[in-house]
């Protein structure tokens, strides 16, 4: 229990460091993210008012912070603990921070580079990971739905669906299930636009 305190603080800590700020400062394009519409400070914001260097930078302290509390916590866990409860927790830590930053005032971003880091550090269960991008690539690239916002929601909801088929009621579900609950809440709380949702083929214009 110590252990999964630990780790869950830490993951706090570190959700709560937002990268899109910081490479704000770094790469002297300080108000860039004010530029965007949501003003998200997350990964795409950063590449797209930031610049390269910005998002590549947001984008890999997006996902270190996310994967390296998740991993250490597995390191030192001996078997991997699948039905540990407290493994939920700490996948969790980091997403919360991100949206709910201790060093911003608790006005963060969205949390969707950060969780793809958390199910980074699960590896080599490699199943949840391939899980949550195979359904941002489907509707993305296949099953196009839009704006970003539903499909956000959506993406987050099959994934969590998918999982509990594919891997069961673990601690990684369960995980999941509270990062799907907190990104949700983020998304329906924030004061952006939300317009109504398309679903389209990409190939049919």
């Amino acid at each position: 229990m110590e252990r999964a305190v630990f780790y869950s603080i830490l993951g706090y800590l570190a959700g709560s460091l937002l990268f899109a700020r910081i490479g704000e400062r770094l790469f002297h394009r300080m108000g860039a993210i004010e530029e965007s519409a949501d003003q998200n400070p997350g990964t795409f914001n950063a590449f797209q008012y930031g610049g390269f260097w910005c998002g590549v930078f947001t984008l890999c302290g997006d996902l270190l912070k996310g994967l390296i509390p998740v991993w250490l916590y597995l390191a030192g866990s001996g078997e991997p603990p699948w039905n540990d409860p407290w493994l939920s927790l700490v996948m969790a830590a980091p997403v919360l921070g991100h949206i709910l930053p201790v060093f911003y005032h608790f006005k963060g971003g969205k949390g969707i580079a950060t969780t793809f880091g958390c199910l980074l550090g699960l590896l080599p269960e490699f199943r949840p990971l391939v899980i949550f991008a195979a359904f941002f690539l489907l509707f993305t690239l296949v099953l196009q739905i839009t704006p970003n916002y539903h499909r956000t929601l959506v993406t987050y909801l099959c994934t969590l669906a998918g999982m509990y088929l594919i891997c069961g009621a673990t601690a990684i579900s369960a995980g999941f299930l509270l990062i799907t609950g907190m990104v949700y809440v983020r998304l329906i709380t924030s004061q952006e636009e939300k317009e109504k949702m398309k679903v389209k083929l990409l190939w049919r214009r």
